[in-house]
């Protein structure tokens, strides 16, 4: 063998060796950043508090609780299937900085990192590790303490509390709900939880004037910054006139809601669908249109984790109900994900532009059908997915958003 065969060998060897380690290494799928790569630091607390628990705010705001107490927030760290999900990938001290994110709910302190990436922290106990406050998940003392006060829409020098004013309510939002993808092994146009990404990249529906919130908002809340126009609080936390305490004079606040993929109310809302006959090519053949609406949301729908999808499904059927011609469809982002993490293609939708879906069939005769059906899923979780992990609940990861029935009338033979 030559030397330079043998240097293609080695040299073809090292690249087999390379990408096998690519598809078992750990999945990195993004990057951590400082704003979460360690939890909260709550050393600096009111006298008021004691445990920084939710409940000891109800004692002044019920109906803020009331609220959070319904929300995914409250369920962060014991919603059943993200805890299936966090062991399955390992139990990633990362996840918790988001889930859990007050120092005093984990059970470690995170005192530095082994690896620049920041994926491998160096742990030690937590004296201060409160079980309790754990499983409030993202409870009110994630958003609202902050340098020993409390935030709030308005500052107050007479609460019982010190009280500092929110100068950017939509900036709360982005320490988890962004999340980066620039590593030198990602191709992503989005990164993996984009919302903050997708919604500027199409910012103003078709028509609109891209236009930045600079001035207060209804609630008091002053605006800044280049999270400001991103509106996360004007959909996810609608305006109510209600007193911030019981007693309280009324003025405008924010629901403590929170709705997004977990709710069909809310998806339903963002959502236009439209079943209507359109020309058909052929006077021997009927065409029926589905055009789903993205008009309620500013990002992509589905937005959040790469998993959350829609399906599309056009039936025609006969008088007995069995289906004599089908068709389906996912509106869904494609991923490859070893050995390089590559964004493959995106059908989900975006702001303001319709997506149209046909079904052709016989218009007369023995094969006509009686019915057309048409049904719209939204997924919260990749069927594939939730069967690896081993996570039992199916019923959960799905939930229907839009059916619709039309009884065909029987057309003459032309």
């Amino acid at each position: 063998m030559s030397a330079r065969h043998a240097i293609i060998g080695v040299g073809l060897l090292a690249i087999a060796a390379f990408l096998g380690w690519r598809f078992v290494r750990p999945m990195n799928i993004f990057v951590v950043s400082p704003a979460f790569e360690r939890p909260i630091l709550t050393a600096n607390v009111p006298d008021l508090f004691d445990t920084l628990s939710a409940k000891e705010c109800a004692s002044c705001h019920q109906e803020f609780f009331a609220e959070w107490s319904t929300t995914m927030h409250a369920r962060a760290w014991t919603d059943p299937y993200f805890q299936v999900d966090f062991v399955f990938d390992g139990s990633q001290q990362i996840c918790k900085n988001c889930h859990i994110p007050l120092d005093r709910q984990q059970k470690h302190l995170v005192l530095g990192f082994h690896d620049e990436e920041k994926w491998d922290p160096i742990l030690a106990d937590n004296p201060n590790f409160d079980p309790e406050l754990q499983h409030e998940g993202v409870t009110c003392a994630v958003c609202h303490l902050k340098d020993g006060k409390i935030l709030g829409s308005s500052g107050s020098e007479n609460a019982p509390h010190p009280v500092a004013k929110i100068q950017d309510p939509n900036q709360m939002c982005v320490r988890c709900h962004v999340v980066g993808g620039q590593r030198w092994d990602t191709f992503y146009r989005f990164p993996p939880c984009g919302t903050v990404a997708e919604i500027q990249a199409t910012h103003g529906a078709p028509g609109e004037q891209k236009k930045p919130v600079t001035s207060p908002g209804p609630s008091g809340e002053i605006a800044v910054d280049s999270s400001a126009s991103l509106g996360c609080v004007g959909c996810h936390m609608p305006l109510v006139r209600r007193p911030v305490v019981a007693g309280g004079e009324p003025r405008l606040v924010r629901q403590h809601i929170w709705r997004g993929g977990h709710d069909p109310e809310m998806v339903k809302k963002g959502l236009d669908i439209q079943l209507s006959e359109v020309p058909s090519a052929s006077p021997q053949t009927r065409r029926y249109r589905l055009t789903l609406t993205n008009i309620g949301a500013a990002h992509y729908l589905p937005t959040g984790t790469p998993d959350r999808h829609l399906t599309v499904s056009l039936r025609a059927l006969d008088a007995a109900g069995k289906v004599l011609t089908e068709q389906g469809h996912t509106l869904k982002r494609t991923i490859l994900w070893r050995p390089f993490i590559i964004d493959l293609w995106d059908s989900r939708l975006p702001r303001g532009e319709p997506r149209s879906y046909d079904i052709v069939f016989r218009a007369t005769g023995k094969g006509a059908p009686s019915a057309l059906e048409a049904v719209v899923r939204y997924f919260l979780v990749d069927e594939k997915r939730r069967v690896r992990i081993g996570y039992d609940d199916k019923k959960a990861t799905s939930y229907e958003v839009f059916r619709r029935k039309l009884l065909l009338k029987r057309q003459k033979p032309s």
